[in-house]
């Protein structure tokens, strides 16, 4: 039956969800990779995930939450680790299943990776009274603004790099423009801060997970249609 649901090429997003098994500060990360190929109802092979050039060794009997985004929607499920292998050069993880495949509705939350130049600060003090009170956000746009680059994009949040580090809970003024249905769109949000860590490799670089806090139904919207849009030009490019 997974077969029925599943189809290789198709995306992949994993996420551990033992630490018990990664060992004390282990990151929440979330890897993007591929099936390779369904081998029964309950096991299949994902391409093992890469940053960059650098192969993500996956640890054996780590387990993960996969998201599967198909033609049909988006599927979720927790599996283990088995094995890990190379088959025809390409380096293999092989999962099972420990859970039932199940729906999952809320699409707005894909993420797509992406390079995008971005600007943002923290909110002023009269900003953040506005927001703690409940009340309209206002924005005074006089403030300076710092540039980053957001490093992957969905209707929920984003996630971007910059040489200066905001604490988390921090609620920041974010704005940056999206190419939608042919045209150039800005986004004036506010967002909070889930997590920030400094960059492994890129000292003097923070990574920060943001989810936004004000935005419309419209905004998030126009937001999808950008990620859909930027995901079949990707695939016509690959295809061509």
């Amino acid at each position: 039956m997974l077969s029925k649901y599943i189809l290789p090429g198709e995306k992949v997003e994993l996420q551990a969800v033992e630490k018990t098994i990664l060992g004390e500060g282990a990151d929440d990360r979330i890897y993007v990779s591929k099936v390779y190929d369904v081998l029964s109802d309950e096991r299949l092979e994902i391409c093992m995930p890469m940053e960059q050039t650098k192969l993500i060794l996956l640890p054996a009997d780590g387990v993960y939450e996969i998201c599967f985004y198909t033609k049909t929607g988006i599927y979720q499920s927790l599996a283990r680790v088995v094995d890990r292998y190379k088959v025809n050069g390409v380096f293999l993880l092989l999962f099972e299943l420990t859970t039932n495949l199940r729906k999952h509705q809320r699409r707005e939350y894909y993420r797509f990776n992406c390079i995008l130049n971005m600007k943002s600060r923290e909110l002023s003090l009269d900003e953040k009274l506005a927001y703690e009170e409940r009340k309209a956000v206002f924005l005074e746009e006089s403030l300076p603004l710092r540039q980053s680059i957001i490093v992957d994009i969905s209707g929920g949040g984003i996630r971007f790099v910059a040489n200066h580090q905001y604490e988390k809970d921090t609620v920041i003024y974010l704005t940056y423009t999206l190419i939608v249905q042919g045209e150039e769109k800005k986004y004036d949000l506010t967002g909070k801060i889930l997590s920030s860590k400094e960059l492994e490799n890129r000292k003097g670089q923070y990574e920060h997970r943001v989810q936004y806090v004000n935005i419309t139904n419209g905004q998030r919207e126009e937001i999808i249609r950008f990620i859909f849009e930027e995901e079949r030009k990707n695939r016509q490019k690959l295809q061509g």
